[in-house]
């Protein structure tokens, strides 16, 4: 358990992770797409990590915490909508009964789909942060075992399965530009591409909308930012310490673009690879968008990493 709650993942556990994870979140689709590309004046990866049951990465991290924590009683989690569908989908699989609180704003589909994977949900807060101090008290005083995104190890390197996966391409990566929120998706990143010596850049992209994974990276330190952007999965208002100091370690680059270069970077995803992605799972071709005199003739990669939208978001930000 102790390796469990700790945010340090390893190259070993990613690597035990790939064998663990169900098989229908691993070796998601990874491709140049062309039209970006061009459009860009670079190589541009696409990680399609919206085309499972859950249409979001978490499957890989909260599969392989599930599995290292063995069996045991009722879990609760806090979420903005993907990480709780994860760990709904991964007790589902082994009978564990999950609690899991949102926002009272949160996104109805996703909790729609938490609760159709078998969660309880309880909505609670007016953000993120405020549901995860509600669901901490909750798991305290009923004497449940409470799971957060960005400390737990097993959940970083689950996502870390992700970067194995790219590696297997015969060219390598100058840069992945990752969605950052809680720390999990871009720690499991970097720790696969550092500890295996890689030379790839691996950089952050938060909203300037919620920009404290940002200004805590700058200051080494957390601070504390609202959190008001359209890309929920990305909102976080108060940072997890421990994923900060492991991403010292991990993250060459922490950098912020608008909401408004999100929705821009949604739409070219719809027109040229034919993806609906939410807001959270687009914020990493938003990044590469900004910098293609930095990166022109070079090679990049992102995960699109989530999604999720309501048919009220697509006709909003899409059409």
């Amino acid at each position: 358990m102790s390796r469990v709650v700790d945010a340090s993942a390893s190259l070993a556990g990613i690597e035990r992770a790939e064998h663990v994870i169900d098989p229908v979140f691993r070796d998601s689709p990874q491709f140049i797409c062309g039209p970006i590309s061009e459009r860009l004046g670079m190589s541009v990866v696409l990680k399609v990590e919206c085309v499972n049951p859950i249409r979001s990465f978490k499957g890989r991290g909260t599969g392989y915490l599930l599995h290292e924590l063995g069996s045991g009683g009722p879990l609760v989690c806090a979420s903005a909508g993907n990480f709780g569908q994860g760990m709904a989908y991964a007790c589902g699989d082994r009978g564990r009964a999950l609690t899991v609180f949102a926002a009272r704003a949160a996104n109805p589909l996703k909790l729609e789909r938490m609760r159709a994977l078998g969660a309880e949900v309880v909505l609670e807060g007016e953000d993120f942060d405020a549901a995860k101090e509600a669901a901490r008290r909750y798991a305290q005083q009923a004497g449940h075992l409470y799971v957060e995104d960005g400390l737990w190890a097993p959940i970083a390197e689950g996502a870390g399965t992700i970067a194995l996966e790219l590696t297997r391409m015969p060219e390598a990566l100058d840069a992945i530009f990752v969605p950052l929120g809680n720390g999990s998706l871009i720690n499991g990143i970097g720790t696969w591409f550092k500890q295996s010596g890689l030379s790839t850049r691996v950089i952050g992209v938060c909203s300037e909308a919620a920009p404290a994974m940002e200004l805590s990276w700058r200051a080494g330190k957390p601070v504390t930012a609202p959190a008001e952007t359209i890309a929920d999965g990305i909102a976080v208002r108060v940072p997890v310490p421990e994923a900060l100091d492991l991403m010292r370690s991990t993250v060459d680059e922490v950098m912020l673009v608008s909401d408004q270069e999100i929705l821009a970077a949604m739409r070219l995803l719809l027109a040229h690879a034919g993806l609906v992605v939410e807001p959270a799972g687009a914020v990493g071709l938003a990044g590469i968008m900004r910098r293609p005199a930095d990166f022109a003739g070079g090679r990049v990669a992102t995960p699109i990493c989530g999604g999720n939208l309501t048919d009220q978001q697509i006709r909003d930000w899409l059409y």
